[in-house]
C-alpha cells in the first residue's frame, strides 16, 4: 500500500475516463474523513464522530431539516447541532474550506487532524490543476459516506442529467485490511454502481448502437397469470433458436415498450386474456409498427424468415 495522494488522483482520473467513454456527464465530489473528524474534534464531539457522519450521510435522502431533527434526537450536544444547522447549508466551496482551516488553527477549536485533511484536499487539487480532466471536481463538506472504514479522501460521482444519487464512490481506507489480519496496509479504491449506470444510460438514450441487445423477441408482462402462460411459450420459442425474454416486472406497458425500443428488440409479443382464450399471440414488429394475431408456430416461422 501507499500513502501517496497520487493514488486518489488516479482514482479521479479513472472515474473521469470511464464515464467519458460511456458518454455520461458527471460531477465528482470529494471530501476528507479527517476534515469531518476535525469538525467533531473542534466541537468536543469525538466520541460521537460515527453518529455524526452516519446522520450527515442521510442528507440527500431526508434533507437538511431531517438531518438536524435527527441530530437533535441523538446524543450530540446542542452547540454541535447549531454548528451543523448553519454549516450543512454550505456547498463546500473554497471559502468554506478556508473558514474551517481558520477554525482548526485557533486555540479553542484546534484540530491537527482537520488541518491535515484540508492539506490533503488542497494537494489533490494541485495535482488536478495540472491534469486535463474534463469532469467538474468539487469539494463537498457534507459528503460523508456512512461507511466507517474510510480514513481519508472520500469520492463520489453523480450524473449531471439524471437525479439518481451516487453512481460511483470510494476513497481511502488505510485500516481495512486489519479486518483480515493484515495491519498497517494503506489502500484506496472505488466501486461503480452498475444498475444505476445502466439506468442513466437507459434514460438518456446513451447506449451505442453496437452494444444493443441480442434479444429478438420480448414477451410483455401483463400479470402473474399471463406471465406463467408466457413462460411455456417462451421455452418453445427458445427451443426454435430465437433469443427471447419476458419482461421481469409487472409494470406499465409504456415502460416495457420503452425497454424494447432502447434495446433495439425487433419484435414484441403481447399475450393478454383474449390471446390466451383464443390460443394466439399478438406479434408486433417494432420497426414497421405492424401487429397482428398469429399462432405460436406462425410466430416462429415469421421471425426465422
Amino acid at each position: 500500500g501507499s500513502n501517496a495522494l497520487m493514488n486518489e488522483v488516479e482514482l479521479i482520473q479513472i472515474t473521469d475516463e470511464i464515464f467519458a467513454k460511456l458518454g455520461i456527464r458527471i460531477v465528482i465530489k470529494i471530501n476528507n474523513r479527517k476534515i469531518l473528524f476535525g469538525i467533531a474534534e473542534s466541537l468536543g464531539e469525538m466520541e460521537n464522530f460515527n453518529t455524526i457522519t452516519n446522520i450527515i450521510d442521510k442528507l440527500e435522502k431526508i434533507g437538511h431539516e431531517g438531518v438536524i431533527e435527527e441530530m437533535k434526537k441523538s446524543i450530540i450536544s446542542a452547540d454541535a447541532v447549531k454548528f451543523f444547522e448553519k454549516k450543512l447549508t454550505a456547498d463546500g466551496n473554497e471559502l468554506e474550506v478556508k473558514d474551517l482551516e481558520k477554525r482548526f488553527s485557533e486555540k479553542k477549536t484546534y484540530s491537527e487532524t482537520g488541518l491535515t485533511g484540508i492539506r490533503e484536499i488542497q494537494e489533490i487539487f494541485d495535482y488536478l490543476n495540472d491534469l486535463s480532466i474534463e469532469t467538474e471536481v468539487e469539494v463537498d463538506l457534507t459528503l460523508a459516506r456512512g461507511l466507517n472504514y474510510y480514513t481519508g479522501t472520500i469520492i463520489e460521482a453523480l450524473s449531471k442529467e439524471i437525479n439518481i444519487g451516487s453512481i460511483a464512490g470510494g476513497g481511502r481506507y488505510d485500516d481495512l485490511t486489519g479486518i483480515f489480519g493484515l495491519s498497517d496496509v494503506s489502500g484506496v479504491g472505488i466501486s461503480f454502481g452498475a444498475d444505476r449506470i445502466y439506468d442513466v444510460l437507459n434514460q438518456t438514450d446513451g447506449f451505442p448502437e453496437e452494444t444493443t441487445s441480442t434479444t429478438t423477441l420480448l414477451f410483455l408482462n401483463f400479470g402473474h397469470v399471463e406471465e406463467k402462460y408466457c413462460l411455456k411459450l417462451l421455452a418453445k420459442v427458445r427451443k426454435a433458436g430465437i433469443n427471447t425474454e419476458i419482461y421481469p416486472d409487472i409494470v406499465k406497458i409504456n415502460k416495457q415498450m420503452n425497454y424494447a425500443n432502447n434495446n433495439n428488440i425487433p419484435f414484441i409479443a403481447l399475450v393478454g386474456k383474449n390471446e390466451m382464450n383464443d390460443n394466439v399471440i399478438t406479434l408486433k414488429n417494432m420497426k414497421t409498427g405492424h401487429q397482428g394475431k398469429i399462432s405460436l408456430e406462425e410466430l416462429i416461422k415469421k421471425i426465422l424468415l
